[in-house]
């Protein structure tokens, strides 16, 4: 039988480590404080007994134990403020050593993850699981955990004394607590908590759209577009606000009868008061009664306390949970048999793959190779399996059926440094650091020298990037107005790959954003790059793919036509269509603007 997985604040604590006894020390030394703090109201019902026992000769009264009752109470009063600052001490310590063994779990977790899980996650959404997650679980350790512990042993406390001098108002003050209480749990049920989720996923939701937002600056202000332009962003904001408005107005009604109630105790003990009052115990109750008005009156603050420290429990306990989901997440597994190849070729051995969370696969029995030295491209429509295909290689997801080999090994046993050192891959979406075209070339390969890189720039035709940038080839990109179009950026991607020098090389929709100066010099760049590599290209363009010595036909995930460009051709079949349809497209874009230049 499989063990229960600890949640909620036992789970905080498993994170803390070697740590989590600061906390457990934390939250012992502030319940003791809750005690020490509620002595002096025993001092002040001393002091109260003897002055109406001195009535209406207050010279009678014993002045040196006046004098011990008030000393008595401010020694309580400040051992129970310095074990409170020792408590907070200690929280703090073992809220910061939970927050970093959170977040060193989640970097180290988030390393071992396959690349394609990126893909799906936006940097939005993991900064905000790692950053303010994990902020939320420190501030509740540090704060919120201590008070609620401590607030908890003030309540009991006050039930003890409470009952003990007059079981009548006792009785009624406890009601008065019990009925506070009540509406809280209204405040911190599940209906509560499903609230919080949501305003979580709204938060994670304006993160995401607020990063591409900030990404986006440049074009808005290129195109002085406003910010209703980005209606994603526009939306998340509406959600979160709709959203926070929906859980403020749920907590209304609750929020003022629970003020009500916890500040109801002279409407209600003073009435009670007069009618349980008798002539013969008039001082004894009088005393009494004073007593629970004062004392009843600091309830309000208690469970206040206790009322907010369940709402950060629930942002805490929502914020672990996330943080557990994302650690949950299933890691890249070497076989315990690694094995290098001694070959570059690229094999798909009926392979089946179904992306995580879905049901269709999106490579269904997909079998073909890529020979050493040669060239295969992937073409098919939108959907069809291309680019699947190409991230299988890398290890970006593990297939479900059947095996990615190269040179003869699955790749799953071929040892992750080695596997990556063998592939370059320039993707549609090429990311480029905000750092130097040199650090951004040299991501590749950190030991290249600068000389390196320039010579691998100049095969990537950057040359005429490098002659407008203010610094060349130390120029920080995203400063001061530095951006790259998308195709000078592909070309910046492929120097990249050129400097790495990889046997094996993966070009998937490399010139899809490059205009047609851009296209022919990234052409160029192609030739230069894959010169005696295995490669795997994936094109729209279908010109590009024209010489390859073969071309894969995809169509939901299976291999439709394979053939050279003549073969197919002379087919007929699914990929002859797509040529007539692409120089049908060509030729009425051609003709668009022969009419708009005449």
């Amino acid at each position: 039988m499989t063990q229960k997985k600890k949640a909620g604040i036992s789970r905080l604590l498993e994170f803390g480590g070697r740590y989590r006894w600061m906390t457990v020390v934390a939250c012992i030394l502030s319940g003791l404080s809750s005690v020490l703090m509620l002595c002096p109201f025993l001092c002040i019902w001393l002091v109260l007994r003897d002055v109406l026992a001195a009535l209406p000769d207050l010279s009678t009264v014993d002045v040196k134990a006046m004098t011990l009752y008030g000393w008595a109470a401010l020694g309580l009063a400040v051992g129970g403020f310095l074990l409170y600052s020792l408590a907070l001490l200690f929280s703090h310590l073992g809220a910061f050593h939970t927050a970093k063994n959170m977040q060193s779990q989640i970097l180290h977790h988030l390393a071992s993850l396959p690349l394609g899980f990126f893909s799906q996650n936006s940097s939005g959404k993991l900064r905000k699981i790692i950053h303010e997650n994990t902020a939320q679980t420190e501030n509740f350790l540090a704060h919120q955990l201590p008070d609620m512990t401590g607030s908890a042993v003030t309540a009991v406390t006050m039930l003890v004394m409470l009952l003990f001098f007059d079981w009548r108002l006792g009785g009624l003050s406890i009601l008065l607590l019990i009925a506070g209480f009540m509406v809280q749990m209204l405040m911190t049920s599940e209906k509560s908590m499903s609230y919080m989720r949501k305003y979580q996923d709204a938060s994670e939701q304006m993160n995401n759209e607020a990063v591409e937002y900030v990404r986006g600056i440049p074009v808005v202000k290129v195109f002085q577009q406003t910010i209703y332009s980005f209606k994603s962003f526009y939306a998340a904001i509406m959600y979160y606000k709709d959203n926070v408005t929906e859980y403020a107005l749920s907590c209304q009604g609750p929020m003022v009868a629970f003020n009500v109630i916890i500040n109801a105790s002279f409407a209600v003990l003073i009435p009670a008061g007069i009618l349980l009052i008798g002539p013969e115990q008039y001082s004894e109750f009088l005393l009494d009664l004073i007593f629970y008005i004062l004392f009843t009156s600091g309830s309000a603050g208690i469970l206040n306390k206790i009322l907010f420290s369940g709402t950060y429990r629930m942002m805490a306990q929502e914020a672990v949970r996330r943080v557990d989901s994302l650690l949950a997440e299933a890691s890249v597994v070497e076989d315990a048999l690694t094995r290098i190849p001694d070959r570059n070729d690229v094999e798909f051995r009926d392979v089946t793959f179904t992306y995580p969370g879905t049901k269709a696969p999106a490579l269904f029995h997909l079998s073909f190779q890529v020979p050493e030295g040669k060239t295969v491209a992937l073409v098919g429509a939108s959907g069809s399996g291309k680019t699947t295909a190409a991230t299988l290689i890398p290890r970006f997801w593990d297939v479900q059926e059947g095996a990615v080999c190269i040179g003869g090994v699955p790749v799953s046993q071929i040892p992750k440094q080695e596997l990556m050192n063998r592939i370059a891959f320039v993707f549609q979406d090429s990311q480029l650091l905000k750092a130097s075209i040199l650090e951004n070339v040299r991501a590749s390969r950190p030991d290249a020298t600068r000389e390196q890189v320039v010579e691998a720039l100049r095969s990537a035709q950057c040359d005429d990037i490098l002659e407008k940038l203010p610094k060349g080839v130390d120029t920080v990109l995203g400063t001061k107005g530095v951006y790259l179009s998308g195709g000078e950026q592909q070309r910046i991607a492929l120097a990249r790959a050129i400097l790495k020098d990889a046997p094996i090389v993966l070009l998937d929709e490399a010139t899809a954003f490059a205009d047609p100066e851009n296209e022919h010099k990234i052409q160029m760049a192609f030739e230069r790059l894959t010169q005696g590599k295995t490669v795997l290209m994936i094109a729209h363009r279908l010109p590009t793919i024209q010489n390859a010595d073969e071309i894969l036909v995809l169509e939901q995930g299976t291999a439709a036509e394979r053939g050279t460009h003549d073969s197919l051709m002379a087919r007929n079949g699914i990929y002859a269509s797509m040529w007539r349809d692409y120089q049908t497209s060509v030729a009425w874009n051609i003709g668009k603007e022969g009419h708009h230049a005449s």
